[in-house]
């Protein structure tokens, strides 16, 4: 399977809005954007595939470029690790709601370090990514990792060089722990980056870091943990170091009130909470609230509604955090309430 797309050809789709007319047509279901999700999208495509015969069609080309799609109305339905916000959905027409919740970890590629022997706190880490620290055997690196040989060896910064909602996580929270990024650099999903290397998509980074002697990185965790990458732990807002996993994620999301987040807008990044990862987000899926294609549409949210309910057991083999059914309900709702065709709601809970 490519790591760049998901290509999956509709056997056969028989939708109810297409039943109620007495024509039966068979619809593929398109999308495209964050590279963040791509791993279980891609586990939750094959699955329905084989269960259903409905095919899917993903394009992981990065959120910006997810957003310019569903936008442009060239796909069913974009992804963004970024949400946007309730105006510019307002704005253009659109609706947004979580799918899943993960983690963006450090990675490395440096001589005698594996999984989880270094530590980094969120102002090094800021430091490293603006050039300021630039070996591996720095004093402030070495003084956070006393047990730990670290070679006289440059550090090469790799970085996201496309439009990504994996590089706001990233940036949003190295701004919210360094207010010499905030300044100097920002949060967004491009940045202008002091120093480093650019690559591109969650695959691209992990490639290039790979790669490369000296190299850090960021990915979602199961580009980290599908390629068995040396993962950084992390110091959080409670001042504990943590490694990355579907129950330090949880942790994290254990305070998000997505009940009063207008338009589901809300960010996960150094939350409270001493068990918590501070890079955890939530990928979220975006379509027109009045869709060109309401047979396509009413598809994409079956499939939707079948990966929240089957897909579960597949999104925790990935590390990924399943939304809890509280925020399901709402999301369906959500469905219900302001994706219509003609007036009538496209999702009727089948």
């Amino acid at each position: 399977m490519s790591i760049r797309s998901i290509r999956f050809t509709a056997l056969a789709a028989i939708l109810g809005l297409a039943a109620a007319s007495g024509v039966a047509s068979a619809v593929d279901i398109s999308g495209a954007g964050a590279t963040f999700p791509y791993p279980v999208y891609a586990k939750w495509a094959e699955a329905y595939k084989a269960k259903t015969g409905d095919g899917l069609n993903y394009q992981s080309i990065g959120s910006g470029g997810g957003i310019k799609q569903i936008k442009a109305a060239t796909v069913t339905f974009g992804a963004s690790d970024k949400p946007l916000e309730a105006k510019d959905l307002n704005d253009s027409g659109l609706v947004q709601w979580p799918m899943v919740i993960g983690g963006v970890v450090p990675v490395v590629n440096v001589p005698g370090v594996k999984a989880g022997t270094l530590q980094l706190d969120g102002p090094t880490l800021a430091s490293i990514y603006m050039g300021e620290i630039s070996k591996w055997n720095d004093a402030r690196i070495k003084a956070l990792n006393p047990k730990v040989a670290l070679p006289n060896l440059a550090i090469a910064p790799v970085y996201r060089s496309d439009g990504s909602g994996t590089n706001f996580l990233f940036t949003n929270y190295l701004s919210t722990v360094s207010p010499a990024f905030k300044s100097k650099v920002g949060a967004n999903t491009s940045v202008e980056w002091p120093t480093g290397i650019g690559a591109k998509g969650n695959e691209g980074v992990a490639n290039m870091t790979a790669q490369t002697s000296g190299a850090i990185g960021y990915v979602e965790y199961a580009y980290a943990k599908q390629n068995a990458m040396a993962y950084v732990r992390l110091k959080n807002s409670a001042g504990k170091y943590v490694s990355p996993e579907a129950a330090a994620f949880q942790a994290a999301a254990a305070n998000a009130d997505w009940e009063k987040a207008d338009g589901f807008f809300l960010i996960l990044t150094d939350q409270p909470g001493a068990a918590s990862w501070p890079i955890t987000g939530a990928s979220f899926i975006i379509m027109h609230r009045e869709p060109k294609d309401a047979a396509a549409a009413l598809a994409a949210l079956r499939f939707f509604a079948w990966a929240y309910k089957d897909g579960v057991d597949l999104a925790k083999q990935l590390d990924y955090v399943p939304l809890p059914e509280k925020v399901v309900k709402l999301v369906e709702k959500t469905w219900t309430a302001s994706i219509k065709s003609g007036g009538k709601p496209v999702w009727q809970g089948k």
